[in-house]
């Protein structure tokens, strides 16, 4: 008897250490659903489990459940995810709005005009298949995870990991569990028409939310005994709520996920669900508030995750050490998926060579750089670690775009060429493989037409032909048609001139010192100004002041890093011009070869996030014969496309001050009321006349002033603006009004 008591007390505790032991070994797994910004409660709700102890086996997740899902998996506590998403502009991450200078020179000068572009092919206009190519995103994924790339099999992550999204051709789920974790991530995250497919494996993938926005079962199938759970999904919406279309698709498309979750909140053992019903899936601005909302959500469920924590405190944290690369040795570039463009054409835009060590900003410029040729439909990368760790294999893998037409729209008014509506059509791979044609056809008030054509060899001497054709109607100052004779004879100090130019050039252009492209050409211009306020000449009344054909050859030095052409926040623009005009036709019998030199620099920086400030000057000067006047530099107006040698300057109309040499002055404050609302206060000064410099009147006080305070929207059609001036000298105000990109 006594040693049957014995054995059931050892039997007793041997079981009581085995029950405890199980408990300790029971295995947490998350699951994050899919919701968009809402999603960002995630973040919330991990901060809560990291701060109670709690320690998950496995995270499974959905669209943005997989984005914070996967980065948490990789080793990222809830407080430097917090971290993170707080730092990101997620208009620009979202619109993948690349930055300025990250496309060549060619195409940031001609896309800068252009309200709508759409794929045009067999005489057909398209859509495109989404938004954003989702670029931006996979960048900063791909950065965020760079420190477990290494890592194909996601089980062996620091937390082990899944995630769902939807093969597009057959509407199954596809679980990913390996691979390239940012691919992966992404491919779930595809929002439809927001975010372009990702192929993985040869097959077409969209956002898991689509066919399981929840993936509690599969979770649990992975072993796991205790789920967490945290959906941030729509729930139906009242009658009183669908109050539009979008509200009613909506509706429809939550019928089945809500639905689902009926079955699956029972399958998880402690549901969190955030109050989220305020924001929507693009509510990023009020992240912070979502997050907050999160972790309101996680500590009213305390007391069971205090359970959980108690359960994992005898298990081991993972310990991850992230480092952030500030910049990277690339020991090759594998470059795969091209047909038509060559590697040294990639390589060139990436500005990267194999055996180099380049910084991880440097390096994204390149990425941004070949995307924004518009070239490629996708361009995936991976960093792989090279065989002797002391550096990374790039592994690109490019989708060539197969649409090479476009038809692109604008509008615009403004006070001088007045109402405009630009149709454009562009053609890539027209005669080369990296050339392109672009043809504007303006009709308004004032008909116009630019072409260009350029092939485009980077830092090789690139080939252009470019021509154009402006006319408009306006009063001008009488100094560029008539000498002082005739204007003292006549006593007219404007006139209302019709001015047509057709301008044809032919150029070769290179790269130089990777930011400045020199161009060298010849140029033919055929200018025409005629007037009704002085007749005489012929029996229409008209006056004809210039009929004439010139040729010139000309350089260029171009350099633009400016953020944004209308409101510039940061950045550097210069752009020196020399024209050297050897002949002109009959017409102008008095003339004599001259020569015309001008040069713009800018300088933009930010004060404050809201303010920032323009610093520029410009001047230029003739040398040689001096009775060509029609040419020469005139200022006056406002406008970011005006031809020849017509220079910007408040205070005064266009073409009001003349002269054969001038320099100007000019500071803009720009304060950015609202989101892309802009007060802005500015003043210009100026000299101008002939042969300043050899007066030495371009260094005395300035002879003309102008301030003037604005107001500017951007939109859709580009920057609505409306702007007062003053000039001091004149003691009178002038309003510009403009509407749309400038073209």
């Amino acid at each position: 008897m006594k040693y049957i008591l014995t054995f059931l007390l050892l039997f007793t505790g041997f079981v009581g250490i085995s029950q405890s032991q199980q408990k300790h070994d029971r295995k947490v797994g998350l699951v994050l659903s899919g919701g968009g910004a809402k999603g960002l409660a995630h973040i919330g709700v991990l901060k809560v489990l990291d701060s109670l102890g709690v320690k998950v086996d496995y995270v499974a997740g959905t669209s943005m459940g997989a984005v914070i899902g996967g980065l948490y998996a990789s080793g990222y506590s809830g407080n430097q995810l917090d971290s993170l998403f707080n730092e990101v502009d997620f208009d620009k991450l979202i619109n993948d709005d690349l930055p300025r200078v990250s496309k060549p020179f060619f195409e940031r000068n001609n896309s800068e005009k252009y309200a709508i572009t759409l794929p045009f092919e067999n005489f057909k206009v398209a859509l495109p298949s989404a938004l954003s190519k989702g670029q931006n995103v996979y960048n900063l994924l791909a950065k965020l995870t760079l420190h477990v790339n290494s890592i194909q099999d996601f089980e062996k992550l620091p937390v082990p990991f899944f995630c769902v999204a939807t093969n597009v051709e057959n509407g199954k789920a596809v679980f990913l569990n390996h691979g390239n974790l940012a691919q992966a991530i992404s491919a779930s995250a595809a929002l439809p028409s927001l975010f372009q497919p990702v192929i993985i494996n040869n097959e077409v993938l969209i956002d898991g939310g689509v066919v399981n926005n929840y993936p509690v079962d599969e979770l649990r199938a992975k072993g796991m005994d205790v789920i967490i759970g945290v959906d941030v999904q729509d729930g139906l919406a009242s009658r009183d709520e669908l109050t539009s279309a979008p509200d009613v698709l909506v509706q429809i498309n939550n019928f089945r996920t809500i639905n689902d979750m009926k079955l699956k909140v029972g399958k998880t053992d402690i549901y969190i669900k955030p109050n989220i019903k305020e924001y929507s899936v693009i509510s990023f601005d009020e992240g912070a508030q979502i997050i907050k909302n999160g972790i309101e959500a996680a500590q009213n469920k305390s007391a069971e995750l205090n359970e959980i924590a108690e359960i994992t405190k005898s298990k081991l944290a993972s310990q991850v050490q992230i480092k952030h690369h500030d910049s990277i040795y690339i020991k090759q570039v594998i470059v795969k998926g091209t047909d038509k463009y060559t590697r040294a054409y990639i390589l060139g835009k990436l500005k990267l060579k194999g055996n180099t060590k380049i910084s991880y900003v440097k390096f994204i410029e390149g990425i941004n750089n070949l995307v924004g040729t518009n070239n490629f439909d996708s361009f995936e990368y991976e960093l792989q670690a090279s065989e002797d760790n002391e550096g990374f294999n790039l592994i690109t893998n490019l989708k060539e775009n197969k649409v090479t037409t476009y038809v692109k729209l604008g509008l615009h008014f403004d006070d001088l060429y007045k109402s405009a509506a630009l149709l454009n059509i562009t053609k890539k791979r027209w005669l080369y493989r990296n050339d392109v044609a672009s043809l504007d056809v303006i009709l308004g008030d004032n008909v116009r037409y630019n072409f260009d054509y350029f092939i485009d060899k980077g830092f090789y001497w690139s080939i252009g032909v470019r021509s154009r054709f402006n006319q408009f109607n306006k009063n001008i100052s009488a100094k560029l048609l008539l000498d002082d004779t005739e204007i003292s004879v006549s006593g007219l100090n404007k006139l209302d001139a019709e001015l047509r130019d057709q301008t044809n050039q032919i150029y070769v252009q290179t790269l130089f010192k990777k930011d400045f492209a020199l161009s060298f050409g010849g140029e033919h211009k055929r200018l025409n100004i005629k007037s009704e306020t002085i007749n005489t000449r012929n029996s229409l009344n008209e006056y004809i002041f210039e009929k004439t054909d010139y040729f010139s050859i000309f350089g260029n030095l171009k350099l633009d890093t400016y953020d944004n052409k209308y409101f510039p926040k940061k950045g550097v623009y210069f752009n020196g011009d020399v024209h050297m005009y050897l002949y002109a036709s009959s017409f102008n019998k008095d003339f004599d070869n001259f020569t015309l030199a001008k040069a713009d620099l800018g300088y933009a920086f930010s004060a404050t996030d809201k303010l920032s400030f323009n610093v520029t000057a410009s001047g230029g000067f003739k040398a040689g014969n001096k009775s060509t006047q029609t040419i020469d530099f005139a200022l006056g107006g406002y406008g970011n496309n005006l031809i020849n040698n017509f220079i910007p300057f408040i205070g005064y109309d266009f073409i009001s001050l003349t002269g054969d040499s001038f320099v100007k002055g000019a500071v803009i404050a720009d304060y950015e009321i609202f989101k892309k609302n802009h007060i802005t206060l500015e003043g210009n000064w100026a000299n101008i006349d002939n042969d300043i410099f050899e007066s030495g009147e371009w260094f005395t006080a300035p002879n003309y002033r102008g301030y003037g305070l604005g107001y500017a929207i951007e939109t859709l059609l580009g920057p609505v603006q409306f702007k007062y001036s003053y000039s001091p000298e004149q003691k009178q105000s002038i309003w510009f009004f403009n509407v749309g990109y400038w073209f």
